[in-house]
């Protein structure tokens, strides 16, 4: 699944099926999903009739003349069809290879407590299967119970595998990936075809894509240029008859195509499936085109702490013991505290305390009752045998504890906390008995470079938003060193969801990235949802995107191909209507400068003949077309400059550049064409 860098933009095999494809999509009935081209083919039926005519009759021309247009005409449609192939064949090449994923396997059925083997395609939604070491699993589900090694790189193409368990926001698994250790058993979350990777296929391949509103409303703006310029070559023929011009069909059938936009009209759909194939490509498979489209008009990104902008959970930094109590015993109530403590903090206490030179061997357990952290109480701990009670916690939790039992919070122990909250850390504080001993220091650590992509979020006019269950001064801390313009401290689901829609009351559109189940309101909510694809299944299916390689700073890519997406389309839209201009300054001074010879001061060109003044420019608009099929595949390389040096840039580029290119490419085949007429 991921992207080979050095592999080809055009592989042989698809460039031949494209060709093949170009041939098909001819069908009038495929045509007229594209107004413009279609109106390419209607004028290019019309041309052969009168090639036809023109061999019993040399009104309209000679007929060797007219077979030309003709071939020309027909190329130009082959271009364009080609431009929307090969973008499909590109698709239809990353549907094969996420297909594989989900070949025919066998399934472990449990059938009233018993496992029978049966076909995965046999699999519905409800069923319970079991995998083991070695298993590939044949279908989508939830994890209901055990935990796994899970490799996934047939999706992903990482080859670290990554563990997957029952409970929690983990325990999505994908039909395909194969089971490394242990066993677990799974509930098929999808009917069969249903199945994400199904759904996505379908999507890949053309199947389920729809034209997004930009597209069709560009669409609808690009007829309306083409019905202007069809009043315009209609009016032309009685000026040519005034001027006693001879005009023939030929000649207003090449004006007619050369004027119209067929540069983007052949291109518009190429642009979209393009950028659909460029986000799969960094394995993130979207629902729908319009995801990516919206994606490129986000104003306000929501972005999670914890690995997003931190280097992953945060870590035991120091050990702070107060009320006189000596250093070695303060960490060995840290680590019993800490024995029941299965997160990620809880078990850095313990590695810094072996850090320290404390064994865990010394710890006396004998007789113990362990008490698990739980979110609801927010601390952890043990009751020794000899009734000693050790809590380990929150501060907030900590504090209520020892005041319940009427003993005072130290002052120093409060100027301990508020200096690592200061310092961006979390404090944990620990109570023997109900009575404060002491402070433990947790760190986030700021990932390198985050800063800088926060910066050029900031330049393309994105607003940033940390969220985050830390306490509001640790939030503020990590926000400011990270570079973000906002954050959600002690953040709830209720509190994405409210945040979500404020924004999107005052006319912004948002994005947001989320794994568990209590995150699907809020990617449902935002403008664009990216779940992450090891997430639970009710997220999958809230989001508009899922991100195959569960990367949480994914969402500032899909922004800049989103961005990337809607640029090239409006710099390939911006360079075509130029060229029609020029095209246009081109041809009709060259049409009349014989009968009105005030004319001739505009053909700056040069141009030797009327005919060779139109086959050279109808060869240039269609030539024009497959070279800019790189260019609509690859997209524009975007700058995060702002919005209104970008305008200036592509217009400059794009626009100036659209202007120069007819004139200096006419001129260049018109040498050559009139070497012939």
């Amino acid at each position: 699944m991921k992207e080979n860098k050095s592999a080809s933009l055009f592989p042989k095999e698809q460039v031949m099926e494209s060709f093949k494809q170009s041939f098909v999509k001819l069908n009038p009935r495929v045509m007229i999903k594209n107004p413009i081209m279609f109106t390419v083919e209607v004028a290019t039926v019309v041309m052969l009739i009168v090639t036809g005519y023109s061999i019993f009759n040399k009104a309209q021309g000679s007929f060797g003349y007219n077979v030309i247009v003709f071939i020309i005409l027909f190329i130009t449609l082959l271009f364009a069809n080609f431009a929307e192939a090969i973008a499909e064949a590109r698709g239809k090449a990353q549907a094969d290879s996420l297909r594989k994923t989900r070949e025919e396997t066998p399934a472990k059925k449990i059938i009233n407590g018993k496992i029978e083997v049966v076909s995965s395609a046999l699999l519905k939604k409800g069923d319970i299967f079991e995998c083991e070491a070695g298993d590939l699993i044949p279908s989508d589900g939830e994890i209901i119970e055990g935990l796994a090694s899970i490799d996934e790189s047939a999706i992903t193409g990482e080859s670290a595998p990554v563990i997957r368990e029952a409970g929690g926001d983990k325990s999505s698994v994908t039909g395909g990936t194969k089971v490394l250790s242990d066993n677990i058993k799974v509930v098929v979350t999808t009917q069969p075809g249903e199945s994400f990777l199904d759904k996505m296929i379908a999507l890949v391949e053309g199947a389920s894509r729809k034209k997004t509103p930009n597209e069709i409303a560009l669409t609808i703006l690009l007829a309306g240029f083409t019905l202007v310029f069809v009043i315009v070559c209609i009016t032309l023929k009685p000026l040519a008859d005034y001027s006693h011009t001879t005009l023939t069909i030929a000649s207003l059938i090449s004006l007619f195509v050369c004027l119209i936009p067929t540069t983007i009209g052949g291109l518009l759909s190429a642009i979209g499936i393009a950028g659909m194939d460029r986000a799969l490509r960094a394995n993130v498979i979207t629902k729908s085109g319009k995801a990516v489209e919206t994606a490129g008009d986000v104003d306000t990104l929501l972005l999670d702490k914890t690995g997003t902008i931190t280097i992953g959970n945060r870590k035991a930094t120091k050990f702070y013991p107060v009320n006189g109590m000596e250093e070695r015993m303060f960490i060995e109530f840290c680590l019993l505290a800490s024995l029941s403590d299965e997160t990620p903090e809880g078990k850095s206490i313990v590695e810094l305390g072996r850090e320290g030179g404390l064994r865990m061997r010394n710890l006396n357990t004998t007789g113990s009752k362990m008490i698990k952290f739980t979110a609801e109480t927010r601390c952890s701990g043990v009751n020794l045998q000899d009734g000693t009670e050790i809590r380990k916690g929150a501060f907030d939790a900590i504090r209520k504890i020892a005041e319940s039992a009427g003993n005072k919070f130290p002052k120093d122990t409060e100027e301990i906390t508020a200096a690592i909250s200061n310092n961006g850390g979390t404090p944990l504080v620990v109570c023997v008995n109900k009575e404060i001993v002491g402070v433990i220091e947790l760190q986030d650590i700021i990932k390198p470079g985050i800063q800088e992509r926060f910066e050029r979020l900031r330049k393309m006019g994105v607003k940033t938003v940390m969220v985050t269950g830390d306490n509001p001064l640790t939030a503020k801390y990590i926000a400011e060193k990270a570079g973000v313009d906002d954050f959600i401290a002690e953040a709830k689901p209720e509190d994405k969801m409210e945040y979500i829609k404020k924004e999107q009351d005052s006319g912004k559109l948002v994005a947001m990235m989320g794994d568990g189940t209590n995150d699907a309101p809020a990617l449902a909510q935002a403008n664009v949802g990216v779940a992450m694809n090891s997430g639970t299944q009710a997220a999958k299916e809230a989001g508009n995107m899922v991100d195959l390689d569960n990367d949480p700073t994914k969402l500032i890519e899909i922004v800049e191909i989103g961005k990337q997406l809607l640029m090239t389309r409006g710099t390939l839209t911006t360079f075509s209507i130029a060229n029609d201009v020029a095209k246009y300054f081109a041809i009709v001074p060259a049409l009349f400068m014989v009968s009105i010879p005030q004319l001739a001061a505009l053909n700056v060109m040069g141009l030797h003949s009327p005919e060779s003044a139109i086959l050279s420019a109808i060869i240039f608009n269609a030539l024009i077309i497959p070279a800019l099929i790189p260019l609509a595949l690859k997209g524009v390389k975007y700058k995060p400059i702002g919005a209104s040096a970008l305008l200036r840039r592509n217009l400059l580029i794009y626009g100036l550049g659209g202007v120069i290119a007819p004139f200096i490419g006419i001129k260049l085949i018109d040498l050559i064409v009139s070497l012939f007429f």
